[in-house]
């Protein structure tokens, strides 16, 4: 079993930037698909970005144009670079592979409020 713990959240203005981190337990080089999830007050969660060990990547139509994931197979961890924050972005950042397999890590706040 893999557990995740993510980090870099925090309280942003409106357009401002954040990197969000996700570290594995174990190596991330055979978890084909890496995912970044969030889910806001009342809202379910949702995918947000995901990038494979070939470097093919899918983004939310909200958050395309704005939000970068990449990953360090070597480092066991996942990023996230968002930029332009809105503040429709303020949820619970979390990681997973991208069929969420397994249990969720308590995840990382991001607020972007003025």
């Amino acid at each position: 079993q893999v557990q995740f713990v993510e980090s870099g959240g925090g309280l942003v203005q409106p357009g401002g930037s954040l990197r969000l981190s996700c570290v594995a337990s174990k190596t991330t080089f055979n978890i084909y698909t890496m995912a970044w999830y969030r889910q806001a007050p009342g809202k379910q969660r949702e995918l947000v970005a995901s990038r494979t060990n070939g470097g093919s990547t899918n983004y939310a139509e909200s958050v395309k144009g704005r939000f970068t994931i990449s990953r360090d197979n070597a480092k066991n961890t996942v990023y996230l670079q968002m930029n332009s924050l809105k503040p429709e972005d303020t949820a619970v950042y979390y990681c997973n592979d991208r069929l969420a397999s397994y249990s969720w890590g308590q995840g990382t706040q991001v607020t972007v409020s003025s």
